[in-house]
C-alpha cells in the first residue's frame, strides 16, 4: 500500500463499497444519527461522508491537500479530543474523503477516483454536489471549517455559493498571495514539492493532484466573500526546521532548495494576515504554538474557533 507521509504534501509556507455506521434520520431539524458512508452523487461517482452530533449549522471540514476524511479524527496527543468530535457536541459536523486522498493507515481515498490533476472549482463543484445530494449534513447554510488547500476550497465555494455559507474557520489556509509573495525560483520550488513524484504516481494513479496557478486564477476571478462570522488560525513554528524534518525522513526530497524555508517563512506573517482581512471583524488567531496542521497539534483551538462562528450564526452576529 503507499505510504501517507511520502505520498502527501507539504503546502504552507502543503468501485466503492458502501460503509454505513448508522443511518441518518431527520428529527425536524436535520440529520441527528451518526452516518460513515458513501453518497451518490449522480454521473455513477460516490463520495465518502462521516457524519456526527446534532444541531445547526452544520459544520463541514475540508482537508488539506492529500489528506482525508480522517484528519480530523487525528491529534497528535492520544489522550486530546480530536476537532470532529470536539465540534460534534454543540452541533453537526461532517467530513469527506476527496478522490485521490491517502488515509492515516495508508488506505486510499473511499471516493471515487477522478481524472487527476484537478483545480480547486473542481473540488467546489464535488462539494456542492454532495452537500446536494444527502440529508446527512442537514439543511445550509454551513460552517465550513477548511485546512491548507481546503481553505481555497472553503473560500471559493463561498464566494461562487453565497447563500450556502454562513460562516468559516481557515486553518493555516493556504493562499494564492505565496505566488505573488515569494520570489519567482521560490514558487516554482512549491509547485515541485506540491506535485507528487512519478514513484508515487506509479503506486497510486489517481493520487490528488492540484493545478495551483489555475486555482489561483480562480480564487483571484471569484466574488468577494460575504460579511460573515471568519476566525483564521494560523501557525506560529518556523517552517525552515520542518523542511528539514521532511528531508530527513525522506517524505520531501532531498535536493529542496535550502532557501524555501527561509523564504516561506518571511512571507507567510503576511498571506495569512491578508486572510483576516476578506471579511470586517475577523478574528485571527496567531499564537497557536502549532506547525502547519494546527488541527492536529492543537485540535482544541480548531473546536474553540469553530464554536465562536457557530455561535456568531447562532446569535445572527457577522462577527464571532
Amino acid at each position: 500500500m503507499p505510504n501517507r507521509q511520502r505520498l502527501s504534501r507539504w503546502l504552507p509556507a502543503v468501485g466503492v463499497v458502501l460503509l454505513v455506521a448508522a443511518c441518518g434520520a431527520d428529527d425536524g431539524d436535520g440529520a441527528s444519527k451518526d452516518f460513515a458512508g458513501t453518497v451518490d452523487i449522480g454521473g455513477d461517482r460516490h463520495i465518502y461522508l462521516e457524519c456526527a452530533g446534532t444541531g445547526a449549522p452544520t459544520v463541514v471540514f475540508a482537508s488539506g491537500l492529500r489528506f482525508g476524511a480522517d484528519q480530523w479524527t487525528t491529534t497528535a496527543d492520544p489522550a486530546a479530543t480530536s476537532a470532529f468530535d470536539g465540534v460534534a457536541e454543540f452541533t453537526r459536523v461532517c467530513s469527506y474523503d476527496r478522490p485521490g486522498v491517502v488515509l492515516g493507515d495508508d488506505a486510499l481515498s473511499r471516493s471515487d477516483p477522478v481524472p487527476q490533476p484537478i483545480t480547486t472549482t473542481d473540488a467546489v463543484a464535488d462539494l456542492q454536489s454532495l452537500l446536494g445530494a444527502t440529508g446527512e449534513a442537514g439543511p445550509g447554510p454551513y460552517v465550513l471549517a477548511a485546512h491548507s488547500y481546503g481553505g481555497q476550497i472553503a473560500r471559493l465555494f463561498a464566494g461562487t455559493h453565497p447563500d450556502e455559507v454562513a460562516g468559516m474557520v481557515l486553518i493555516d489556509a493556504q493562499s494564492e498571495e505565496l505566488q505573488t509573495l515569494l520570489p519567482p525560483e521560490q514558487f516554482q520550488e512549491f509547485l515541485r514539492l506540491n506535485t507528487p513524484q512519478q514513484d508515487s504516481l506509479d503506486e497510486y494513479p489517481d493520487l490528488e493532484r492540484v493545478d495551483f496557478v489555475r486555482s489561483f486564477d480562480e480564487i483571484r476571478a471569484a466574488e468577494p466573500i460575504r460579511p460573515q462570522p471568519l476566525v483564521v488560525l494560523s501557525a506560529d513554528r518556523s517552517v525552515a526546521p520542518q523542511i528539514a524534518e521532511g528531508v530527513a525522513n525522506g517524505s520531501l526530497p532531498a535536493d529542496i532548495d535550502p532557501g524555501y524555508g527561509p523564504a516561506l517563512d518571511a512571507v507567510q506573517p503576511k498571506a495569512q494576515a491578508d486572510l483576516a482581512q476578506l471579511v470586517p471583524g475577523a478574528k485571527h488567531v496567531t499564537n497557536t504554538n502549532s506547525g502547519h496542521n494546527i488541527n492536529i497539534e492543537q485540535p482544541q483551538l480548531v473546536v474553540d474557533g469553530v464554536r465562536d462562528v457557530v455561535d456568531a450564526v447562532r446569535d445572527g452576529r457577522t462577527e464571532p
